[in-house]
């Protein structure tokens, strides 16, 4: 029982690093939007979007659990289809 203790604590800390990650990146995309930087953020938005992937496969999560990553992952869309259409208004369809 201590096994499935630790990994959800595991779990919860994984959690609270991607909430942390998708922070970061939206200061990133922030300070390109503003011209402070010449390239957007592509590559930490890939590590984000893998990650966030392979949190979405893993199985035997509780419920508190599934709706953190929920959350996560549905604040991240959001914000991943507003830099979407920042970058086309721009005329920079990398995305």
């Amino acid at each position: 029982m201590t096994s499935r203790m630790e990994e959800a604590a595991a779990f919860d800390q994984e959690l609270t690093r991607v909430e942390e990650s998708i922070r970061k990146l939206k200061i990133d995309f922030d300070i390109y939007f503003n011209g402070a930087t010449k390239r957007p953020p592509l590559e930490a938005r890939a590590r984000l979007e893998a990650q966030l992937k392979r949190l979405a496969d893993r199985r035997g999560l509780n419920y508190g659990q599934k709706y953190h990553l929920n959350g996560l992952v549905s604040r991240y869309t959001s914000y991943r289809e507003l830099w979407r259409r920042t970058l086309r208004a721009r005329g920079e369809d990398l995305v």
